[in-house]
């Protein structure tokens, strides 16, 4: 079977945004692979030799927020967030969508907020040439990384809202 075929077979999304879920899920897989051998390395490190992984703590914890901030794009296109439909029944079709959209704008408006926010922050960590305790890595890289995605993510929660609005039928 062919790499499109078995991509084709396993992700229901469409052109460059399949590419892109699959590219992300890669990072968050590899992301979570990586975190797993880390902790086994340092649990036997620490009771079979005496001596933990140096920069464990930092290297979890940076681990973390690529793996969170990789799957969030993906998780807002598929609609994965958690949704209260209560009143769902007692409104009509061309409410819920109006409401719909309006969720998204201002979901996606405060993640693109939050991006420049976070954004800002980078660039200040970067200036001030921040670091981690330990192993001293940059700071600003990591926090590059957690706005870029928050934008991307802001991109595909306004683009699934007006996709969902033409394409959606609610009974």
């Amino acid at each position: 079977m062919a790499f499109s075929a078995w991509l084709s077979a396993h992700y229901e999304e469409k052109g460059p945004i399949k590419w892109l879920a699959f590219a992300l899920e890669l990072v968050a897989a590899l992301t979570l692979f990586f975190l797993m051998i880390l902790t086994c390395a340092d649990v036997v490190g620490r009771y079979f030799f005496g001596n933990s992984v140096d920069g464990a703590t930092e290297l979890t914890e940076i681990g973390i927020a690529v793996l969170v901030f990789a799957e969030m794009p993906v998780v807002t296109w598929r609609g994965g967030h958690v949704v209260v439909d209560i009143l769902d029944r007692m409104w009509g079709n061309v409410a819920l969508k109006a409401l719909g959209l309006l969720s998204a704008l201002l979901m996606s408006g405060s993640l693109y907020y939050l991006g420049v926010r976070i954004y800002q922050l980078a660039e200040r960590s970067l200036r001030r040439e921040e670091v981690t305790e330990l192993l001293e890595l940059p700071v600003g890289y990591i926090v590059q990384y957690i706005a870029v995605m928050s934008w991307l993510t802001a991109a595909l929660m306004i683009s699934y809202g007006v996709y969902r609005l033409f394409t959606e039928e609610r009974s």
